[in-house]
């Protein structure tokens, strides 16, 4: 048997065979499996062109050109909070803000403090609203929840969200 692998002819057969084979495989089998992936990939493009137009005329302040060097529009907790409480369907009537002073700690740290309180939400809403309000603003912080059922409702929660937001 070990001659066999030690004749010289075996390659010369062998080698011509398989590079003979090498373009059946990529007719029979690799194009094939590369139209079905390119095929699965258009059609995740299709759904996500769907959320991104989406995402687009939810928030299209997202498409602006923030220059690194400016320092922006500072963060504000009353814009902040109203236009992701109008985002997730929460009325003006729903919720309260109240936001502290800016502070700056020894190592030169500023933060200010705030205090929202949800009325009568439902957990969908709450989910919604502090997801998407620590996804915008990743400096923003969520130090305490408090969520308290409403009697009576199925669905129906007061929510307490203490928050501090780095500069």
């Amino acid at each position: 048997m070990k001659d066999v692998y030690r004749n010289p002819v075996l390659y010369y057969i062998m080698a011509p065979v398989v590079m003979a084979m090498w373009p059946l495989f990529v007719w029979a089998v690799y194009l094939p499996r590369a139209e079905r992936n390119w095929n699965s990939e258009m059609a995740e493009y299709e759904q996500a062109k769907e959320v991104m137009t989406e995402i687009l005329t939810l928030d299209p302040e997202r498409l602006e050109f923030a220059d690194p060097n400016s320092s922006g529009a500072e963060f504000d907790y009353a814009t902040a909070v109203e236009r992701i409480a109008s985002l997730c369907r929460i009325p003006p009537s729903n919720y309260k803000l109240s936001s502290g002073i800016i502070t700056t700690s020894s190592d030169d740290q500023k933060s200010q403090s705030a205090k929202v309180d949800l009325e009568g939400v439902n957990i969908t809403q709450f989910a919604s609203f502090l997801s998407t309000i620590q996804l915008r603003w990743p400096n923003l912080q969520c130090g305490q929840i408090k969520l308290s059922k409403l009697k009576g409702s199925p669905d129906k929660w007061d929510v307490d969200l203490q928050f501090k937001y780095y500069y």
